[in-house]
């Protein structure tokens, strides 16, 4: 898979002197019990050297499914008691039903009833008003003095996108609703590309399954608009936990059991993220993109955007989509397909991006790459699972999921 291919070239990124990436040493400020992984702990984790050394994933292999519950043992059934013997010559009760005739419903006249008396109204009361007495003055209090609250995250600032001839991709300064999902998997650090979109709760991002697939993933943050030289221009906004310590990330049940090929087409995650470390939900700072399903697979101009491995600074291309429809039986289904130049291994979870408003520096997100063979098996063409029914039950599922509590 073309996505994994710098794998072998980035190895050594992953270690750090004494061994292999630890995933949190006992007792320090980034270890995290069950339940608690907050901006704070995600900053001390991720310092800008271990993001650095990120590298992109590995190939997946399917989860085994989960065995079933066993059933409980039958209870054994309880002695039948024995029946008294009938005497001889005593006739059997008669338990039939008795036969009931059917009769015919005769009307039954209905008396006439006495007329009523009229009733006299009873004439309404003018209700009397009290003079209402006239209130003592009071001194007026001082008042409180409110407690100083934290400003509102200031609008980001978005930056000019380039302009690019369609299919040729080009590194650029990214924008802020754009960044790397950091994690840990197996002792090592990773990374894919995700996004932030729009929901009730306003903290949701949206990456491929195949990024944050397996119950070893742990430590998941994400960091908008991350570059080598800018690691963290909008802060931190780590992965939230449950109370048994998985991180809050929504798959299809499918795609984790049947794995990435047989259920390419479900190759999309979302994931809750805490606030950052002075308590801003993620939307709130960098916006959001619309989730766009049932949209087709063809459009004229799709913005594709990831983070390459090798590359300190995200890149960008623009150009049209097409449908594509596997003809490799272990893959099966249809999926969008576009042509851009320079997308290897770590942009896996790309957003495509249609109608992006430069002025609000978010678009319509209709896509991500992954799907077939996670996102393709050569660097200048990309594909993505098509955006349908499924996707949208997910959202939903996820939504519901991340309300605010």
């Amino acid at each position: 898979m073309r996505r994994m291919v710098m794998v072998v070239a980035l190895a050594a990124a992953l270690l750090v002197p004494g061994g292999p990436l630890p995933v949190a040493e006992a007792g320090s400020s980034a270890a995290a019990s069950a339940g608690r992984w907050s901006a704070h702990e995600a900053e001390s984790f991720w310092t800008a050297e271990r993001m650095a050394a990120a590298a992109p994933l590995p190939p997946v292999t399917p989860e085994p499914p989960e065995p079933p519950a066993p059933e409980p043992p039958l209870e054994p059934l309880a002695p039948l008691e024995p029946l008294e013997p009938t005497p001889a010559g005593t006739p059997a009760p008669d338990t039939a039903e008795p036969s009931v005739t059917p009769s015919v419903l005769v009307p039954v006249p209905t008396p006439a009833l006495p007329a009523l008396p009229t009733a006299t109204p009873t004439p309404t009361p003018t209700p009397t008003l009290l003079p209402v007495p006239k209130p003592t003055p009071k001194p007026t209090p001082k008042p409180t003095p409110k407690p100083s609250l934290l400003p509102a995250p200031a609008r980001p600032v978005v930056p000019r996108v380039p302009a690019t001839d369609p299919g040729i991709g080009q590194n650029f300064d990214g924008i802020p609703v754009v960044g790397r999902m950091f994690l840990v998997k197996n002792g090592g650090s990773y990374f894919c590309t995700a996004s932030v979109v729009a929901s009730p709760g306003r903290n949701l991002v949206l990456s491929a399954a195949h990024c944050l697939l397996g119950s070893d993933t742990q430590q998941v943050a994400f960091v908008p608009r991350y570059t080598r030289a800018k690691p963290q221009p909008y802060g931190m906004f780590p992965v939230l936990r449950d109370a048994a310590g998985r991180s809050r990330i929504w798959i299809d049940p499918r795609y984790r059991s049947q794995g990435p090929d047989r259920a390419a087409t479900l190759d999309v995650a979302f994931a809750q993220v805490g606030p950052d470390a002075r308590g801003f939900p993620v939307q709130d700072v960098v916006g959001g993109n619309r989730l766009v399903t049932g949209a087709g697979y063809a459009h004229a101009k799709v913005s594709l955007i990831g983070y390459p491995a090798s590359a300190a600074r995200p890149r960008l291309c623009v150009n049209r989509t097409t449908k594509f429809t596997s003809k490799d039986a272990r893959i099966p289904g249809s999926f969008l397909r576009i042509d851009c130049t320079g997308y290897p291994g770590g942009t896996s979870g790309g957003p495509f991006l249609l109608r992006y408003n430069g002025q609000t520096g978010t678009g319509d997100v209709v896509g991500v790459i992954g799907g077939w063979k996670t996102g393709g098996d050569t660097a200048d063409t990309s594909y993505s699972s098509y955006f349908g029914a499924d996707i949208r039950k997910l959202y939903e599922k996820a939504v519901a999921g991340a309300k605010v509590r």
